[in-house]
């Protein structure tokens, strides 16, 4: 059943792309915030199709804690659930990813008609300027940015080293850091065809406000609060495993923005 399920979800992926590729093109010469609005809502339509054909709903914790500004939002990167259902949990906003991403026809054509963030991988401490400047740029429009501080997509119960980046963005626009922690990958496995129907649990965290940090000490603060939620919500997914964070400062309290 879950076979068949994943079968008829990705022959509806792979039929609403093309065309909402075409209307994202069409939207190339209208402002950033208008694009968003049009082109998200393919993103937004998938949301009851994965609850139904695939049986995967979710929940969200912590909306409180959502600031009345543009953030940045450092979260758990597990699957492509999120990259798609971000767009309907959070404000207008704008992912950092690779720039071969654009090259893929359809998708990438509609993607690049984004307000996204797209780095060179390959351009080692560049990529990182990337990430400062075009961010910068996005949360002046009023675009909250989403980096996913790992890197790349980790497997559920598993922690990767957090990359300064996003962090560093949140201090060169003084913008406040939203962490999020979240289950997608139990349900939404990394590389796997196949889905299984369950509860994602999104938990957004108390957002930190970037100033007097440095990105080193500020990047420790998300990583606590991520790897200690992930493991006070999923703990049957690490065991008796501890967050691997490797200083105090993991053990200060985090300061929400005023």
């Amino acid at each position: 059943m879950h076979l068949l399920r994943s079968i008829l979800f990705a022959l509806l992926l792979t039929i609403t792309i093309p065309p909402a590729a075409l209307v994202a093109l069409c939207m190339a010469p209208f402002p950033p915030q208008l694009r968003y609005k049009v082109i998200s809502k393919w993103a937004q339509s998938m949301m009851p199709l994965i609850r139904i054909v695939l049986g995967i709903r979710y929940r969200v914790i912590g909306r409180e804690n959502l600031p009345a500004v543009p953030s940045v939002i450092l979260s758990k990167h597990q699957s492509a659930w999120e990259t798609i259902a971000f767009q309907a949990i959070f404000p207008p906003i704008a992912f950092v990813l690779k720039r071969e991403l654009l090259r893929l026809p359809f998708f990438g054509w509609g993607l690049a008609q984004m307000p996204i963030i797209s780095i060179d991988r390959a351009a080692g401490k560049d990529a990182l300027l990337q990430v400062v400047d075009q961010g910068k740029a996005r949360i002046a429009e009023g675009f909250w940015v989403v980096v996913f501080p790992e890197g790349t997509r980790a497997a559920i119960g598993s922690q990767k080293r957090y990359k300064v980046g996003g962090a560093s963005l949140a201090i060169g626009a003084n913008a406040p850091v939203v962490p999020v922690a979240h289950n997608a990958g139990e349900f939404w496995r990394r590389n796997a065809f196949v889905k299984r129907p369950g509860e994602v649990v999104v938990s957004i965290g108390p957002a930190i406000d970037p100033k007097g940090l440095s990105a080193e000490e500020l990047n420790i603060r998300v990583e606590a609060w991520i790897e200690g939620e992930m493991r006070r919500l999923f703990p049957h997914h690490y065991g008796d495993a501890a967050p691997t964070v490797l200083s105090s400062l993991a053990d200060e309290p985090v300061r929400s923005r005023s």
